[in-house]
């Protein structure tokens, strides 16, 4: 499940670096997450029905092998043109292991014992984003920044080593019988279904300002406020605590409350903080202090928000877990791609690019999430 984030978070620190090597602006290198986004949300759609028909193992296999021709392609990237067509590849490979994981999670468990494990393996995966962006800062440190992609090749390998330990989850008896066209063609009834589409709009309209956060904090921090690198790193890091403690309180209280009345007051403080981001900056308020205490928040309603959103649409359709794992990360990134976007689009394109466009998107980001999450999602009969 860690591979989205250890792709970008991995090289966030060296976004900076990047784009003087490469001689390109801030909007050039955020495209290099949006292309990886592309390729990631596209990509969970073809794995969702492989996994529902051929198993878990084999696909994720696959996919590990892809990973690794698209990081070494990176790190040989001579333009920003290259990388972003390599990321596209690279992400392509990374979605095999990230939607087919979340099926697992299905096969497995049911229910609020499936929200609940999906919240405490949330909280594992997150020291993957923790680690990862001071890890990217100290290869900087003492390497160029292809060295950051070398070390992704090594990461799918050592995954496709501990993957020989995993046991298949899906027996043959319950693998859909169905030809791949067939599947593929199910989309369209599982979009149709209300369940569904409303937990995916929460979680879509959250990944909005959760990306644009991605791509623009480091620019936010590093060229707008002058942080180092490894600073940078310990105030992404700090984001990722807060993700972890809100999803080992999510899955404590998830047999208290429900994971909907969560899910909403998750995406309530996600609506609230959004708003205090945009605030803060455009009136400059605080300076770095008053940027980085609403975004914690906001980052840190992913705990409450994703995890319980997955969990409600495959409660919908457990014979189609893959599919409907595939359709709703792919609704998430697909979001993704439009926040980051966004970032790049209304910056001017040069490093020295204000926060105020990460900021008014993860403030719209929010009340979305918000609403969809009062209107759109009901309880389960």
């Amino acid at each position: 499940m860690a591979f989205a984030a250890i792709s970008t978070d991995l090289y966030l620190p060296a976004l900076p670096a990047m784009a003087v090597a490469l001689r390109a602006g801030s909007g050039e290198m955020e495209w290099t997450i949006s292309g990886f986004l592309i390729g990631f949300s596209l990509g969970q759609l073809v794995w969702g029905p492989v996994g529902d028909r051929y198993g878990r193992r084999a696909p994720v296999a696959l996919g590990l092998v892809i990973y690794s021709f698209g990081s070494g392609g990176c790190a040989l990237a001579a333009t920003p043109g290259q990388i972003i067509g390599w990321r596209i590849v690279q992400a392509l490979g990374a979605c095999a292991a990230v939607v087919l994981s979340r099926a697992m999670v299905r096969d497995l468990y049911h229910g609020e014992k499936a929200a609940r494990m999906m919240s405490t393996l949330m909280s594992v995966m997150a020291i993957a984003p923790l680690v990862a962006p001071l890890a990217g800062s100290q290869i900087l440190a003492f390497a160029s920044w292809r060295a950051i992609f070398w070390t992704l090749v090594a990461c799918a390998a050592a995954a496709l080593a501990a993957l020989a330990t995993l046991p298949e989850t899906l027996p043959v008896a319950r693998r859909n019988k169905e030809s791949l066209r067939t599947a593929f063609a199910a989309y369209g009834r599982l979009l149709g279904d209300r369940r569904i589409l409303g937990f995916a709009s929460v979680g879509a309209l959250f990944y909005v300002g959760l990306f644009a956060y991605v791509v623009g904090s480091p620019f936010a921090f590093i060229v707008y406020h002058g942080v180092t690198p490894a600073r940078y790193a310990l105030l992404f890091g700090l984001g990722t605590f807060g993700i972890m403690a809100a999803n080992l309180l999510n899955a404590r209280l998830i047999p208290q409350f429900g994971s909907l009345r969560l899910l909403r007051i998750g995406a309530l403080a996600a609506a609230v903080s959004g708003i205090a981001v945009a605030v803060d900056t455009r009136l400059c308020l605080g300076g770095l202090a008053g940027l980085v205490a609403p975004l914690l928040v906001f980052v840190a309603s992913t705990g409450l928000i994703v995890a319980n959103s997955i969990a409600g649409a495959l409660a919908a359709f457990p014979e189609r877990a893959g599919a409907v794992s595939a359709l709703v990360g792919a609704s998430h990134y697909g979001a993704g791609i439009v926040g980051s976007g966004l970032v790049g689009a209304l910056g001017d394109g040069t490093p020295s690019s204000t926060p105020w466009p990460m900021a008014l998107t993860i403030a719209l980001s929010g009340l979305g999430c918000a609403v969809c999450a009062w209107t759109l999602v009901s309880a389960r009969k």
